[in-house]
């Protein structure tokens, strides 16, 4: 069976006509959803039969007293004699293998149900009207009996169950109106109601589930077929990579068709293999990007076909993989097959096919999206109108990706890619770009609040919280947006105005919809432009440190300095650290520049009293590097300073990137005598849990909290107050940030804080201004 009938198979949805058994789809093959229904049937006849002779025998000898008796016995030989052959029949064939059935087959085995139905509607006809109040109630509650049973064990014949409920029902509700107990009467035709409504809506369930049932078996066939046929046909090999991307256990196959002995692969980075020539000039096809982009971001990928030159020879690979994970959770690698798909002529077809969707998610990949945002931008200048083309990124997704595993994260991305499906009309579509980025073409976008609208709808939507395998994640969603072909008379333009404006909603801080403006290419020149300059400004010496006070907040004496990065650059003049710290951290410059604070730091703190601690602010990035604790051991050695009064300032985010060893890094510093601070605690993914695993001397309370308390915020206040409480209980000891007046000074004392820094007490300033602070006799500082 072909893929196009597969899908023809899952999207049918039968209608009343066929699941009642009175048609029969036309391009569908029902005969083996009839034979389950009638084997379900089937298998419940013993008990039918049973039940439906005992409840005879009950209603025979309640009657037989007061009703013509020859009347009751010919009814109970009747019936009887139909419920046994009935019966009979149904329980010699219960056992019958038959994988198919015709209509009139399913209409054959409804007719014998309403005729054991008709039997049972005689008794209120024939024997009403005699009956005393006791054997009418005998007769409504073993008839009302097998009209429950009927709606379960009959509910696979959705047509035999209501009529055998409807005939019943209605015969009790004649008998109640022949009495004048019109209640009753009404009583009886609405529960013979509700029953039908209830075995109608089972049994299109049964029928629905065994149908799909049956056509997902089907597809499950097909998929070991062309297994099968894949494994025979003898071109497909193994491949492996460990946690570097480098290749481990290399298939004899895999060599064979590099042309190299499996030897000379082993230990080898995959992507050099791949890229051949190409690798030093790093001029590289798209399909090999993509699959760097999956080994990156350790993503499943299937079907991937890029062209690997070999020799003088261009062949065509089509790669499959996942990643390894252990039970750890840890990540090992990637494992996948390859195969030559060069001289099949079969698979244009298909590499068509997948080149157009993503695997994961089932959306439009990146070229179905570009096609369709070209198809809406030539519409758009024709009929003189507007199209438009939003960015989405996942806010906190790497997060998920981090903790929880890639595993999860897949699942997080097919959840999200299906509630973006659910809000899109016919006027948008979506797609997936790569990782968590995702896209929507607008075809008509001539209304701008249409645009705000379906981006707000987008943030709402995907900022729902997802429930993942027994896990609640919280998400949120960025978006940003063009509209053409005013922000772009190419498609290249478009998507680059709208991933400037994606840039600006990330950069406020994520779940924000923002529509391109023209300033954004300025914004993004000059990023550009400080990128190039930050590059070259520790080569050039244009880094200064600066350092702030931090004082004991009872005495007011300097207990230590802040050294905090400036950055005076010819050109630009003195540049925020705002904006350059950003741009170092996404650069990977964060290391070298961070390294060099440091030495400084150590270096100018040693000159200090020996009493006067020096702090140092560590990124993520520092933190993650394995010889960043050697880099603290050189740099106090070179200082001559004592690790005790060096205090490094990290944030809450280090913890966030699970097994890349921070926890185990600052442990290792811990160990060295340095003290560790915990800064700007309470604004980014607040948890206790790595307060218990690190020992921390300091907790930072940030600034913000203290502005809140300062203007009586009564959440601030209360947050600064459990900080405090904890810190204590914890031994440590806490610094409020941004204190800026006497108001704000006493307040802090008030609430307990022991460390005070801002402002109040002195501005970053230059090292020799710094030294000027000290009493040169004494050896104390303090400030006014």
């Amino acid at each position: 069976m072909s893929n196009k009938t597969n899908d023809k198979s899952v999207s049918f949805q039968p209608s009343w006509a066929i699941i009642l058994g009175l048609s029969s789809p036309q391009e569908t093959e029902w005969g083996e959803v009839r034979a389950a229904q009638i084997k379900a049937v089937r298998d419940v006849a013993l008990s039918r039969m049973v039940f439906s002779i005992l409840g005879a025998i009950v209603v025979f000898a309640s009657l037989r007293a007061d009703m013509p008796y020859a009347l009751l016995l010919g009814w109970f030989i009747c019936f009887t004699l139909v419920t046994a052959v009935q019966g009979v029949f149904q329980l010699r064939r219960k056992n019958e293998t038959f994988a198919t059935a015709s209509r009139f087959q399913l209409l054959n085995e409804t007719s014998s149900l309403i005729l054991s139905a008709l039997c049972w509607a005689a008794l209120p006809f024939a024997f009403s009207s005699g009956a005393t109040p006791n054997q009418m109630l005998i007769i409504w509650t073993v008839m009302t009996a097998f009209m429950g049973m009927a709606t379960f064990a009959l509910s696979p014949l959705p047509l035999a169950a209501s009529g055998f409920i409807f005939i019943m029902g209605g015969s009790l509700g004649y008998m109640m109106w022949q009495l004048n107990l019109l209640y009753l009467s009404a009583a009886a035709l609405a529960y013979s109601g509700a029953l039908t409504a209830a075995c109608l809506a089972t049994g299109r369930s049964f029928v629905c589930h065994t149908y799909a049932s049956r056509s997902l078996r089907e597809k499950n066939e097909v998929v070991s077929l062309l297994l099968r046929e894949y494994e025979d046909s003898g071109g497909d090999w193994m491949w492996q990579t460990d946690a570097s991307r480098c290749l481990t256990h290399v298939s004899p196959r895999m060599a064979i068709a590099l042309g190299v002995e499996p030897t000379a692969l082993e230990a080898k980075p995959f992507l050099q293999i791949l890229a051949g020539e190409t690798w030093e000039a790093g001029n590289f096809g798209a399909g090999l990007r993509e699959l760097a982009d999956r080994l990156k971001n350790r993503e499943s990928f299937s079907d991937l076909v890029l062209p690997v030159q070999i020799g003088n020879e261009t062949r065509w690979w089509e790669l499959s993989a996942s990643p390894r994970i252990d039970e750890t959770g840890s990540y090992l690698g990637f494992r996948g097959v390859g195969s030559d798909i060069t001289e099949q002529q079969k698979s244009a077809d298909k590499i068509n096919r997948m080149a157009r969707f993503d695997t994961l998610t089932g959306l439009p990949n990146r070229l179905s999206v570009t096609e369709a945002l070209a198809t809406a931008m030539a519409e758009a200048d024709r009929w003189r109108s507007r199209c438009g083309f939003m960015m989405i990124d996942l806010d906190r997704f790497k997060a998920v990706n981090d903790t929880l595993g890639h595993p999860i994260g897949d699942r997080l991305l097919t959840l999200v890619s299906q509630r973006l499906r659910s809000i899109m009309t016919d006027n948008e579509m979506c797609g997936r770009l790569g990782g968590d980025e995702f896209a929507v073409v607008v075809k008509d976008a001539s209304d701008p609040s249409k645009m705000e609208r379906v981006a707000r709808k987008i943030i709402e939507t995907l900022s729902a919280p997802y429930e993942v395998e027994q896990n609640t994640l919280y998400i949120g969603a960025s978006v940003g947006t063009a509209v053409g072909p005013r922000d772009g008379r190419s498609v290249e333009m478009l998507i680059r105005s709208a991933d400037l404006a994606l840039y600006r909603s990330k950069d406020s801080g994520g779940s924000a919809f923002n529509a391109y403006e023209p300033q954004l290419h300025v914004h993004a020149e000059e990023r550009r432009v400080l990128e190039i300059a930050l590059r070259k400004a520790l080569e050039r010496k244009e880094f200064e440190v600066h350092y702030q006070p931090v004082v004991n907040a009872k005495t007011g004496v300097i207990e230590s300095f802040e050294a905090l990065l400036r950055w005076n650059n010819k050109e630009l003049g003195m540049v925020s650290p705002m904006k350059f710290i950003p741009i170092a951290e996404e650069t990977r410059l964060i290391g070298s520049i961070g390294e060099w604070v440091l030495r400084t730091a150590c270096a100018e703190a040693a000159g200090w009293p020996s009493h006067i601690k020096v702090a140092v602010n560590v990124s993520a990035e520092q933190l993650h590097d394995a010889s960043f604790v050697a880099t603290i051991v050189s740099a106090l050695a070179h200082a001559g300073l004592p690790p005790h009064r060096l205090e490094l300032e990290v944030t809450e985010s280090v913890f966030m990137k699970e097994g890349t060893g921070a926890v185990a890094v600052l442990e290792r510093i811990l160990a060295l005598g340095v003290k560790l601070a915990l800064d700007d605690f309470g604004t980014g993914y607040s948890s206790l849990g790595y307060l218990s695993k690190t020992k921390f001397s300091t907790i930072k309370i940030d600034r913000s909290f203290v502005q809140g308390a300062s203007r009586k915020l009564p959440e601030s206040i209360a947050i600064i107050r459990a900080v405090v409480a904890l810190a204590d209980s914890l031994g440590m000891m806490t610094t409020a940030e941004g204190v800026e007046t006497d108001e704000e000074c006493r307040m802090i004392n008030d609430l307990g804080c022991r460390k005070i820094q801002g402002y109040l007490f002195g501005r970053p300033m230059p090292a020799h201004e710094a030294r000027q602070l000290f009493n040169s006799e004494t050896g104390a500082a303090q400030v006014a």
